[in-house]
């Protein structure tokens, strides 16, 4: 099968397609890839944000005016409903300023985005002991604190972008 001719969207459905098969015949247990790296492309589109080369602790992408961004994504299935974004580490060192989260449907549709504070995220996060890590649920709930900001259209409108280079996701 020759995948050069199908945009970003139409191989994102192959994939899911896939996996739901895969994980159906009990060949895999996730179904949550390709979502970081998704997440990363989608987002810094959106915000024109420069993803961090290699990997640089506590943040993935900086803004044109310096903002640095940790992001998380997350995909909702029949199987796993949960909100919870991956762990989200050394938040009393600062390591971000603003979390850039997405949140899709099965289909890895984009449902709903947000740029949450630090602040917000300290506050609001739960510290796991046995990850050393804190957790948050991201919900739509988040998009009443302060500071925090809907850029759902945004990031709808990054994935209706023609297809990618090979180095963007």
């Amino acid at each position: 099968m020759n995948t050069d001719d199908l945009t970003d969207r139409q191989l994102l459905d192959l994939h899911c397609t896939v996996m739901d098969a895969l994980r159906q015949r009990g060949v895999i247990r996730s179904s949550n890839n390709p979502v970081a790296d998704y997440t990363e492309t989608l987002v810094a589109r959106a915000i024109n944000a420069t993803l961090a080369t290699g990997s640089q602790a506590g943040f993935d992408a900086v803004g044109p005016d310096g903002t640095r961004y940790q992001i998380k994504g997350r995909r909702l299935t029949a199987a796993n409903k949960s909100t919870q974004l991956s762990a989200l580490r050394n938040l009393q060192s600062n390591p971000f300023d603003q979390l850039a989260a997405v949140v899709f449907n099965s289909n890895l549709h984009v449902e709903y985005a947000a740029l949450i504070p630090l602040d917000v995220v300290q506050r609001l996060g739960r510290y796991r002991a046995h990850t050393n890590s804190h957790t948050l649920y991201f919900r739509r709930s988040l998009f009443d604190e302060p500071g925090v900001i809907n850029i759902t259209e945004l990031i709808i409108e990054a994935t209706t972008t023609h297809k990618s280079q090979s180095s963007l996701i």
